[in-house]
């Protein structure tokens, strides 16, 4: 009865950690990713029963359907947090089964540091300032990409397999164009069952002759979830008779911890960077 209480108890204040994040706008902090799947292991290894991982990976995984339906999330979101979920609330479970074993109690130390590693974004961030830089060299002139620039983002270019398997929100439609300072771009995002996918409006700040800098002006997309757009600059220059294109953006990562979600948002922004060069000067 007592295990049961415990476990009753840690339960129920797993369930308030989860309702303050999402109160408190930190949702996005390591708090619901490491911290929460920490406090529910525990809770799950106190209930009496040999089917520890059994009941861990059942509620993990109904827990983090609920969250996507709680937090208005999509599948890319789920299928991003999953395993950094899955692997916390699993050591969490065979750390705690290990230490019931009076001989490998120091198995409980790592147990504290993983709820360390929970506060992150709940008050300190790290590196939460990203860019990503992807180059193209296309059969072109200099004059000729400034004029296809000009007309701004055309055709959907080719969507990578990681855009393609996460199902990544990317713009389906542009409005405006343009490189003179103060002409604006629309990019306007697909809708969901949630409502409209909202849309980003870009603004030249910097013309130069091979080179162009836009700031974002208003966020209204559903990428606004996971991060926040600063600025972006295209830059082309002649190689030999090719022209090399390249395309750097600067955006504020909103997810925490940094050491997973950082690389993992690098990886698909650089993917997402490659396909919106290519609509703008395909190859």
């Amino acid at each position: 009865m007592a295990r049961w209480i415990l476990a009753g108890l840690v339960g129920l204040f797993g369930v308030a950690v989860f309702v303050l994040a999402v109160r408190d706008g930190r949702a996005d902090s390591a708090l619901l990713f490491i911290g929460l799947p920490v406090l529910m292991s525990i809770a799950l290894v106190l209930m009496p029963g040999r089917t520890t991982h059994g009941r861990v990976f059942t509620v993990t995984t109904v827990g983090l359907l609920l969250a996507a339906v709680a937090l208005h999330e999509g599948a890319i979101c789920v299928v991003l947090a999953a395993p950094l979920v899955y692997a916390v609330a699993h050591g969490a479970a065979a750390l705690l089964n290990w230490a019931e074993q009076p001989e490998k109690r120091y198995a409980l130390l790592p147990i504290p540091l993983l709820l360390v590693l929970a506060l992150e974004g709940t008050g300190v961030r790290l590196d939460p300032e990203q860019a990503v830089t992807v180059t193209r060299t296309v059969a072109l002139s200099r004059d000729e990409v400034a004029s296809r620039l000009a007309d701004g983002p055309g055709s959907a270019g080719v969507r990578s397999v990681p855009l393609r398997m996460l199902r990544v929100p990317l713009p389906e439609r542009v409005d405006g164009s343009g490189l003179a300072a103060g002409d604006r771009w629309m990019f306007h995002y697909p809708g969901s069952a949630h409502g409209s996918g909202g849309h980003t409006v870009t603004e030249v700040v910097a013309a130069a002759p091979g080179r162009i800098e836009f700031r974002v002006v208003e966020d209204s997309a559903i990428t606004a979830r996971w991060l926040v757009w600063r600025s972006a600059t295209v830059a082309w220059k002649a190689v030999g008779e090719r022209t090399e294109v390249r395309l750097s953006i600067v955006y504020t990562r909103r997810l925490d911890p940094s050491w997973y979600f950082g690389p993992v948002q690098q990886t698909l922004m650089r993917e997402g960077a490659g396909y919106l060069l290519d609509t703008m000067v395909p190859r």
